[in-house]
């Protein structure tokens, strides 16, 4: 018998779903290829015992999917989805050198950075991420399928947004699926707050996605070129074209619009005040209560990023002319130093150094003690470390195969969750005794098989209850 290929989409006008679903019946055997609409996808292949069961299992999967509103279509006619990145215009300094201590070149413009006690993580538009100590020595790397848009720490999970509308978990020993964003959002930023994700777009949108990766709610700004989201627990925070707003967490409603000087390209917050960086040359420091003005820190060029000292100590900003300032609260220009690498596309300040990733690809580490800046304000730098990666570094792609292992035979501790069906979602629980089996468990879906029990490293509570999220290396168990 001739293989018979069944291929179906799913594309809603306006909708969340841009998708590909195709059955190949031949023989004994049944592919099913499955992913977003333009790009390769997943493939899993079963054998069965006579070509009947075979033939009745392909129409079962074809059946499934066509009453969840799939449709035959031609494979090409529809294309990927839409992605918009910054063009990368930068102009070299003239202002004098900054401290410098090392520099990583990552091999492409990089918007990815986050910092935390241990290690700094940097993303680039080749979709590379890497991990590299604070003394400057890599450490890790990651190759995700399209570049990355950013990177974000939420408690003890790291995640890297990318172009092709997935954001990944890097908390474990190989990036995982943690959210799929709909095919009609042209991304341009994305944060995440207890399991809560926000994703900024093109079309001045602000999108939120809850840690089952299900819709929650979405507005539309006054503007559009929305650059800036950043989430806290009551709130979400949206820059765009003609200026911010703030959105109630909860449910989307509007609490209050504040129109700033220029399009809004980044956006940094504190406890009680969110910042935005502006293409007019300025950080706009508002209250995160009303979203009247506290602060304006004036540049001399477009501001591509901007961050702060714990509590708003010092403002640091980063303008296409490859110069990164420092201020002081009030708004006071303390210094202006040149990168000497590029323009910081995105920065974050930690324990006295400013971290940089820039239009070149550089993650670069700034001395910025109050010493080290008079020291190259009077011409004395020291000479940066050129750090690179070994050659024999492993490369870790993202996967959908779990190792199985049998629960009696795995050294350690660890918790036991379950996947069960619930109408026609997929949701995880926690069986293991000592936690409430009543709550799911935030859980990557690509690994999800309703009746499957896995072994993860741990979970930990969401801060604002009511379910659990799963860290670590995931196994299958037997």
């Amino acid at each position: 018998m001739a293989a018979r290929s069944t291929y179906l989409e799913l594309s809603e006008d306006g909708g969340s779903s841009h998708k590909f679903y195709e059955v190949v019946h031949d023989g004994l055997q049944v592919t099913i290829s499955y992913g977003r609409i333009g790009e390769p996808g997943q493939t899993k292949i079963s054998a069965f015992a006579t070509e009947e069961k075979a033939a009745a299992a392909a129409a079962k999967k074809v059946g499934e999917k066509v009453r969840k509103g799939y449709a035959p279509a031609v494979r090409g006619v529809r294309q990927r989805r839409a992605v918009t990145r910054r063009s990368v215009e930068s102009v070299r300094s003239t202002a004098t050198q900054a401290p410098v201590l090392w520099r990583f070149a990552s091999g492409a413009a990089a918007f990815g950075i986050f910092v935390d006690s241990e290690r700094c993580w940097v993303g680039n538009q080749r979709g590379d991420v890497y991990t590299v100590t604070h003394e400057g020595t890599v450490t890790g790397r990651f190759r995700l399928p399209d570049g990355v848009k950013c990177i974000v720490g939420d408690d003890f999970w790291i995640y890297a947004g990318a172009d092709d509308g997935k954001v990944y978990d890097l908390s474990g020993k190989v990036p995982r699926v943690a959210y799929e964003i709909a095919e009609d959002v042209d991304i341009y930023w994305l944060d995440i707050h207890d399991g809560v994700l926000g994703v900024s777009d093109r079309a001045g949108r602000i999108t939120t996605i809850d840690h089952e990766d299900e819709f929650q709610w979405a507005r539309k700004g006054r503007g559009d070129s929305a650059w800036m989201v950043r989430c806290d627990d009551d709130a979400v925070y949206h820059g765009h074209s003609t200026g911010v707003a703030r959105y109630d967490a909860a449910d989307g409603t509007p609490i209050w619009e504040s129109g700033v000087a220029g399009a809004v390209l980044f956006g940094w917050q504190e406890a009680d005040s969110v910042y935005a960086g502006t293409a007019r040359g300025a950080v706009h420091r508002l209250s995160k209560k009303d979203g009247t003005t506290e602060a304006v820190y004036r540049c001399d060029a477009t501001v591509f990023s901007c961050a702060t000292a714990p509590g708003g100590r010092y403002v640091f900003a980063g303008d296409n002319h490859s110069s990164v300032y420092c201020f002081d609260q009030s708004g006071e220009r303390l210094w202006k130093l040149a990168t000497g690498c590029g323009s910081a596309f995105s920065m974050q300040y930690l324990d006295d150094r400013l971290y940089i990733v820039t239009t070149d690809g550089t993650l670069a580490c700034i001395d910025a003690t109050e010493e080290a800046i008079r020291a190259a304000q009077a011409g004395t730098v020291p000479e940066p470390v050129d750090v690179k990666a070994a050659a024999s570094l492993a490369v870790v792609e993202p996967a959908a195969v779990l190792e199985t292992v049998v629960l009696d035979t795995v050294p350690g501790e660890g918790v036991v969750v379950e996947c069960f069906r619930e109408g026609e979602r997929l949701r995880v629980r926690v069986i293991s005794e000592g936690y409430d089996q009543g709550w799911n468990v935030q859980f990557p879906k690509g690994v999800r098989e309703a009746g499957a029990r896995y072994l993860v490293e741990g979970v930990r509570h969401s801060a604002r209850g009511g379910f659990y999220r799963a860290y670590g290396d995931i196994r299958r168990l037997l």
